[in-house]
């Protein structure tokens, strides 16, 4: 089918966080509008009054924004199908539901709780699923007045046929058929007027000439119901996009009920929002080929919906860590020094050179959060093992590097200035007129400098950045160390 533009939607409940489910719908409904130079629209389902968290529609509005997702129409923004938040469109719903009881598609029905549940119950006891009987589907009109003048609740149930079967393509699952028998007929308005969800996204994807539906495949089986309301109504169908599942595990679904990160919990913790995006869009699709770090813009113009694949996609974290390192590696030094600023807060001295830090970690972390942990050893000398000095490669004993380090002490204490450079043509000197490896003196000092078995960076970039005194003072703590080993 030609359109004469894609326009696809992403329309969250304001529930809460942004999940990472819900950000990847968001992602592929953008990339599917965007690859064809079409429209994504943002709207706000809030039918569902008892969810609704205060604060929710500005994290939906601040993540789109900081994750460059930004729509063409919307609650903020307006647009030619608004408004774009759905309890502010309670008439036309409660019009169109009408409409689909003029045609015997619909139908009030006044059952009270108590009757439900004694439904329940009785279909629960025969082992059967739940499904309301169509007990008021053949009320007169008389009596459905009677009922309302009466003030008596109602809600307006859809009116599925109970023979036959229902049949739609997915562009992901392809052909799928359900038997009408499985179907209940869902409420389209509940009792306070508003729309559910299944009723609401129909009308409005209708009205706003959404092309293209994106979301999660658990929506599948809701998706004949859907149907047979576009059929009751003359209307077109829009192609379907189920996205794959995101598990955890092979057994469990991420969920943040279940303690997952969202995305603002994975930004809290240091990935790179560009990195969490870029993550987010392979889960489940593949561009195919070797390369994966791709940029907002490059996804735009590779993305195909039709290689989005079926099987459920598994957070890797250790892969999201991997590809945020790889982000983190190639910022420039100046916004990666920003963004570790934070981080060096309470913990580097004020007097050190913080950027000659950030030149040291840009490319030994992964995520932003590891930085404390990592420069720690900056602010105090851990207490540490004898057996850091021990090097089988490097040639070091404890007797050798007790030897160097206080050979080389007298002229360090004497070195002036002291950088990198006049401390690499001291070192060589030494080296040089003591006959010994570069390892067996270079190891000593990183361990004395850092009181780490693996410390960020070699024993030049440590001395530059610890200075002098404080290089002095625990080169002579190690010496102390070692003399008490023998």
């Amino acid at each position: 089918m030609e359109y004469s533009k894609i326009r696809t939607r992403f329309a969250p409940s304001p529930t809460g966080y942004m999940h990472v489910g819900n950000l990847r719908t968001a992602l592929y409904a953008y990339l599917i509008s965007k690859h064809e130079d079409g429209d994504f629209i943002l709207r706000i389902e809030d039918t569902d009054q008892e969810r609704y968290v205060e604060g929710a529609v500005d994290i939906i509005n601040n993540t789109l924004k900081a994750t460059g997702l930004i729509h063409d129409e919307g609650p903020d923004l307006g647009g030619d199908y608004g408004p774009y938040v759905q309890s502010e469109r309670k008439g036309i719903y409660l019009q169109y539901a009408k409409e689909l009881v003029d045609k015997g598609e619909a139908y009030y029905c006044f059952c009270d709780k108590d009757r439900l549940e004694n439904l329940r119950k009785d279909l629960e006891s025969k082992n059967e699923t739940f499904r309301y009987d169509k007990h008021c589907l053949h009320l007169s009109k008389e009596e459905i007045q009677e009922n309302i003048e009466k003030g008596i609740p109602y809600v307006i149930r859809q009116n599925n046929p109970v023979e036959g079967t229902t049949s739609f393509e997915d562009v992901i699952y392809g052909h799928i058929s359900v038997d009408n028998s499985e179907l209940e007929d869902m409420i389209l308005i509940k009792s306070d007027g508003l729309p559910t969800y299944n009723f609401a996204n129909v009308v409005d994807d209708h009205l706003m000439k959404i092309t293209h539906v994106v979301r999660g495949s658990e929506y599948l089986s809701s998706s004949p119901k859907y149907n047979r309301l576009y059929d009751a109504f003359g209307w077109e169908v829009p192609v379907y996009v189920h996205c794959p599942p995101i598990m955890k595990d092979a057994h469990n679904k991420l969920s943040k009920r279940n303690g997952d990160a969202s995305f603002q919990d994975l930004v809290a913790k240091g990935y790179l929002k560009e990195a969490v995006l870029n993550y987010i869009a392979l889960l489940g699709w593949n561009p195919g080929g070797n390369e994966e770090i791709f940029s907002l813009e490059d996804l735009v113009k590779i993305f195909d919906y039709k290689n989005i694949n079926k099987s459920p996609a598994i957070f890797d974290s250790q892969k999201l860590k991997w590809m945020n390192g790889e982000y983190i590696k190639r910022l420039p030094l100046d916004t990666f020094h920003d963004l570790a600023l934070p981080y060096y807060e309470g913990i580097l001295p004020k007097e050190m050179d913080s950027k000659k830090v950030s030149e040291l970690m840009q490319t030994r972390v992964e995520v932003l959060s590891e930085i404390p942990e990592k420069i720690g050893f900056f602010a105090e000398l851990p207490e540490y093992s004898i057996e850091i000095f021990l090097h089988k490669k490097m040639k070091t004993t404890i007797e050798n590097s007790l030897e160097n380090l206080t050979k080389i002490l007298p002229a360090l204490e004497a070195l002036e200035p002291w950088n990198s450079d006049t401390i690499s043509g001291l070192i060589s000197e030494f080296v040089s007129k003591e006959g010994i490896k570069n390892g067996q003196i270079m190891w000593p000092i990183r361990s004395a400098l850092s009181g780490l078995q693996s410390s960020p960076g070699g024993y030049l970039e440590l001395a530059d950045i610890l200075g002098k005194d404080e290089s002095i003072s625990r080169i002579k703590i190690a010496i102390n160390n070692l003399q008490s080993h023998l």
